[in-house]
C-alpha cells in the first residue's frame, strides 16, 4: 500500500494519544497475518529495551530502543504515526500463532494491505 489507510492512521494516533494498549488489531502485511494489541510507541520501546537489557548478548542494543525523555528538548511534532507497534502479537500460520506467547512487532502503516479490529485466535474445535 503506497499511502496508509487514513482510518488506520487515526486508530494508531488514538493509541498514541490515549497511551492505551487495549486496542486489538489484525493486519495483513506482505501476505502474513499478524494479530495482537497495539501499544503506544514509547511503551513498546520501553518493553523491548527491558527484554534486550536482560540478555547478555543483546544488552548493548537496549539503548537503541530507549524512548527519548518527555522533558528533554522541544516537544515532539504532531505528525501522524508511521508505524503500528504490536505487543502480545502473533504471526498466524495454519493453526499456529507464532510465537505462542506473543511478540513485539513494529509495522509500517504503508505496508498494511488489509486489517480488521480484533485479535484473531484459533480453536481446535
Amino acid at each position: 500500500m503506497s499511502k496508509p489507510d487514513e482510518l488506520l492512521v487515526d486508530i494508531a494516533a488514538l493509541v498514541e494519544s490515549e497511551h492505551s494498549n487495549q486496542m486489538s488489531l489484525t493486519v495483513v502485511v506482505g501476505g502474513a497475518v499478524i494479530t495482537g494489541r497495539l501499544a503506544p510507541e514509547a511503551l513498546w520501546r520501553r518493553r523491548v529495551a527491558e527484554v534486550l537489557k536482560d540478555s547478555s548478548r543483546l544488552g548493548p542494543f537496549a539503548a537503541a530502543f530507549a524512548a527519548p525523555e518527555a522533558d528533554s528538548g522541544p516537544p515532539r511534532d504532531t505528525a501522524p504515526p508511521a508505524h503500528l507497534h504490536f505487543h502480545l502479537a502473533r504471526i498466524l500460520q495454519g493453526s499456529l500463532g507464532l510465537p505462542e506467547t506473543g511478540g513485539m512487532y513494529r509495522i509500517a502503516l504503508q505496508d498494511v494491505s488489509a486489517w480488521t479490529v480484533g485479535d484473531l485466535s484459533y480453536s481446535d474445535h
